[in-house]
């Protein structure tokens, strides 16, 4: 069965949750491509959208990656377009009503409100992404105990990026070497 229709839809769909970034509709994509349509698994889609951000573009790259895995370079395509074109569209026409109304008062507030739905997003994201990273082996991909090693991995990377300027997709990278050592 042809699959793009359905990928095109959910991630156009996804594309209009994005305020605050990918990681804002990174809850709702792993129910939908995890749960409902089964295209991915959660382990698959923790790896791809940690693999997506050791390169320009992560959110590109992980649904992209989604794309061809359940219809191949097409599918790729697809969903590349289905999930930016909705919000260039709307950034575009927004974008211009938005400075017509740049002395309007109500335009701040607005602002203001939103920096707290977009944290909020972000937040969801954050925490949905690291239950999934904790909770599945990586080998096997069966559910688990909560993994304390992984957990405190995760709490020193989230120290040495917020304490030093040590690049982020080094320390994905370093993780990854350590990853397949210690899988040997």
């Amino acid at each position: 069965m042809n699959q793009i229709p359905s990928l095109v839809a959910v991630f156009a769909y996804l594309s209009l949750l994005t305020v605050g970034g990918g990681m804002a509709a990174y809850p709702e994509m792993e129910t939908l491509t995890v749960d409902v349509h089964h295209w991915v698994t959660s382990q698959q889609l923790v790896h791809f959208y940690s693999l997506g951000q050791m390169a320009p573009g992560p959110n590109m790259n992980m649904v992209a990656a989604i794309g061809e895995k359940v219809a191949g370079p097409l599918g790729a395509l697809a969903v590349l377009l289905a999930f930016y074109a909705p919000t260039g569209l709307l950034t575009l026409l927004v974008g211009r009503i938005w400075t017509r109304l740049a002395a309007w008062p109500w335009r701040t507030s607005i602002q203001q409100g939103m920096s707290p739905a977009a944290l909020g997003l972000m937040l969801a994201g954050a925490l949905t992404f690291g239950k999934s990273s904790l909770e599945f082996s990586k080998p096997t991909g069966q559910m688990i105990e909560f993994n304390l090693i992984e957990a405190v991995v995760a709490v020193a990377i989230l120290l040495l990026v917020l304490r030093t300027k040590l690049n982020p997709a080094l320390l994905i990278l370093a993780c990854g070497v350590v990853g397949v050592f210690a899988h040997l």
